[in-house]
């Protein structure tokens, strides 16, 4: 009897240790089944993780005083596209305005209004997908985009390029910094802007090979070494969706003539909190290099 019970109780402790092997390995195997999962998501849906447009507008420049065309234009592939034109009288240069990657237009109207205090008028624009224009966003759409505006402003309102500052905000910033690699501007200002998609990502994500995935790229950083206008960086250390680090490596990448402006606050809420700071560090760098000469 003694030997009978010791070999069932070898039995059960080798029956105990297969269910927990066979445990431990469906874990680790539903582990993985999610870890690929997550990676699919990320490289199949990276336009609904990069672009969060509205449709429809919250307000008009009407609303806070400022009278505004209402802008029609078409891109080279044929997509029709959506823009406000705010005037100031008189004009010392217009600003060709790329917003984030969130909302329309109309969610941009403080800065219309303090562009035109500054004597700048204004022409901004919603990307394919945003607003009332048509289409869905890409990257190679919003360059498309970029260029159909520089083209409307240069060709269709006879503004010389040399009167254009090309102003972009966080993911604006890139598609402003592709236009002025392309063209020749007064001069570009990047607000709250990131180094790359690929370097944002990773930091969002470091658990995942996200430069190995990204489809989209934005390489901002590798621009700005190409680009001969003059340049203003605009970041804040209290930013929490883009790093300070990314203004700063933008700043060092820059050719000059370059200033940087330092704001308080997190990365919407900045130009709020810093507003006084904010637009007299923009005049005075319009007024700076309002003539700047090629």
């Amino acid at each position: 009897m003694g030997r009978l019970e010791i070999r069932y109780t070898c039995l059960g402790g080798s029956l105990v240790r297969h269910s927990w092997g066979r445990m431990f390995w469906s874990i680790v195997g539903l582990i993985v089944l999610f870890y690929i999962g997550i990676v699919a998501l990320l490289f199949f849906f990276q336009e609904r993780l990069v672009y969060l447009p509205l449709r429809a507008w919250a307000a008009t420049p009407a609303e806070i005083g400022l009278s505004y065309e209402e802008v029609w234009f078409e891109a080279a592939d044929g997509v029709k596209l959506s823009g406000w034109f705010v005037p100031a009288e008189p004009a010392r240069g217009v600003i060709l305005f790329f917003h984030g990657n969130g909302g329309n237009i109309s969610h941009r109207l403080e800065s219309l209004e303090m562009f035109h205090r500054l004597g700048l008028s204004t022409f901004i624009i919603d990307y394919r997908g945003y607003g009332q224009s048509e289409g869905n966003p890409s990257e190679q759409g919003t360059y498309l985009d970029a260029e159909a505006a520089w083209r409307y402003l240069v060709e269709e309102r006879q503004i010389p390029p040399a009167k254009i500052i090309v102003f972009g905000e966080s993911l604006g910033g890139a598609v402003a910094a592709w236009l002025a690699q392309t063209h020749s501007p007064q001069a570009l200002i990047l607000l709250s802007t990131f180094t790359s998609i690929p370097d944002m990502g990773a930091q969002t994500y470091p658990f995942m090979p996200v430069r190995l995935l990204a489809r989209i790229q934005y390489n901002t950083l590798a621009r700005l070494p190409e680009i001969n206008c003059p340049v203003l960086i605009i970041h804040g250390q209290e930013d929490e969706i883009v790093p300070y680090g990314h203004g700063q490596q933008l700043f060092e990448a820059a050719n000059q003539p370059k200033e940087f402006l330092e704001i308080k606050g997190s990365h919407n809420e900045g130009v709020i909190i810093s507003a006084a700071q904010y637009e007299a560090g923009l005049a005075t760098f319009a007024a700076k290099y309002g003539d700047h000469a090629r």
